[in-house]
């Protein structure tokens, strides 16, 4: 193998030198007659001497291109020590930070990309291998999760080395053709820049991918855990791994209406409450954490409370949406999301009417009940209001509404009054109507707990139909 390399270094010297014989800045210069000395004649000699410059500039390239490629061909014998070399000094600027993975292939990597790098310049019309090479480093970099800085830091080494190689080279055994190296210098460098750039390109390609496999993976994962299947041990472990949260914790969920969603919505922009970005979420605040996901019917969050209460988290949501929110319960597993999804949901379905109601299901259970059981509800409107069904729709919103202000009020006439602008009169009248009509008597627990679920069924189902 010694013998080989060494016939290859004997022809390459050859070949550098028939090519600075061959170079027309290394012959005699002929003899020329004296230029006339009157101004014009000095522009055209001038002028003969700069054409005959460009004529000498393919043979003094093609020159420095042999004096380079016999340079290499000297080192090719040398690529294991410059290999080690560069490891080395690539190592040495880590401070310690390369994974076990990474520090025991660089040596191979260094020895492949130097020897790529030998190859374009000792046989050009393979095609520019270390290119490829780049763009596969780059991707296998991505994938082990070196910062993309190291790996170009590795290629600005590669260029040094490779480069103080090289004149080292010549300078021992050519000295005499190193202002052709500084001729060849800029082209080296360049090259190293194409290197390195097509690397970063493959870099940054392969971490949008791997991004967007994550993210994919991520929603996948909340999305089964929402749709509760999170009896399945196997997707608990895999969630507790993946969203990088314990099995056993403080969970709630957060829904809103499609219809609705957060101030600028997801494709709009901001109003002038939010300047500087768009779809404005809570995203980590307060020591919560939120995960979204958009569905075809409501914007959803699985949210892990820490020490925060319910309070904290309605009080992170309500200033960014733009419309009606439910929250569930806190629960106290990943695996109990899926029914804590299906109680934030009966908790949106429970606001009616205009603003942005944000709902906590355990204030609005009965509510909640209502909705739950919508042919029971209606039944129950149906027996308990039924009376009000023979009456002049017009009138009948007006004792509903009445019955509505005077619950809300906790039984106070006369708040309700004030909230209806009427005489606190008119609101009894009007109660003792209602009692007629139903035949239940407000006064009376059972009854007023029959009347006020039946209002709520009323008011989320609408009227019994006849």
């Amino acid at each position: 193998m010694t013998a080989s390399r060494s016939g290859t270094t004997d022809r390459a010297d050859a070949a550098g030198r028939d090519a600075l014989r061959g170079d027309p800045a290394h012959r005699e210069p002929a003899n020329r007659a004296p230029a006339r000395q009157d101004p014009a004649g000095q522009d055209r000699a001038g002028q003969d001497r700069a054409g005959q410059d460009r004529d000498r500039e393919p043979g003094r390239a093609d020159a420095d291109r042999a004096v380079l490629r016999k340079a290499v061909a000297r080192l090719t014998d040398r690529l294991p020590d410059l290999a080690d070399r560069l490891a080395a000094e690539i190592l040495s600027g880590d401070d310690g930070d390369r994974s076990e993975q990474l520090r025991g292939d660089l040596w191979e990597v260094c020895r492949v990309g130097l020897g790529h790098g030998f190859e374009v310049i000792l046989d050009p019309g393979r095609g520019r291998t270390d290119l490829d090479w780049a763009r596969r480093l780059g991707c296998r970099r991505a994938h082990q999760g070196q910062p993309l800085d190291q790996l170009l830091r590795s290629y600005r080494l590669a260029g040094r080395v490779f480069w103080e190689a090289v004149v080292e080279v010549v300078g021992r055994h050519d000295p005499g053709n190193v202002p052709a190296l500084v001729r060849q210098a800029t082209r080296t460098w360049d090259t190293i820049d194409e290197q390195s750039g097509a690397a970063a390109a493959a870099y940054h390609q392969t971490e949008l991918s791997l991004a967007r496999r994550s993210e994919e993976r991520v929603q996948a994962i909340v999305d089964a855990l929402l749709d509760g299947q999170g009896a399945d041990g196997g997707l608990l472990a895999t969630a507790a791994s993946v969203l990088g949260l314990p099995a056993a914790g403080r969970y709630a969920v957060v829904m809103l209406g499609a219809e609705g969603g957060f101030a600028g919505g997801l494709d709009g922009e901001l109003s002038g409450e939010f300047p500087g970005g768009r779809d404005r979420r809570p995203g980590d605040i307060g020591g919560m954490r939120f995960i979204w996901r958009l569905r075809a019917d409501a914007q959803v969050a699985l949210v892990a409370l820490g020490t925060a209460e319910l309070d904290d988290l309605v009080g992170a949501v309500r200033p960014y949406a733009r419309s009606h929110a439910g929250v569930s319960p806190v629960v106290h597993s990943l695996a109990e999301l899926g029914g804590a999804r299906w109680l934030a949901e009966l908790a949106l379905r429970t606001c009616r009417g205009p603003g942005s109601q944000i709902a906590r299901l355990d204030r609005r259970l009965p509510d909640a009940l209502v909705l739950s059981q919508p042919r029971l509800a209606g039944r129950l409107g149906d027996v308990a209001l039924g009376g009000l069904t023979g009456v002049d729709p017009a009138f009948r919103d007006v004792l509903l509404a009445t019955l509505t202000a005077w619950l809300d009020c906790d039984g106070s006439a006369a708040r309700a009054a004030d909230r209806l602008f009427c005489h606190r009169n008119t609101v009894l009248n009007r109660l003792r109507k209602i009692e007629q009509l139903t035949g239940r008597t407000l006064a009376h627990p059972r009854d007023l707990v029959e009347v006020a679920l039946a209002l709520s069924a009323v008011r989320l189902h609408g009227p019994a139909q006849r």
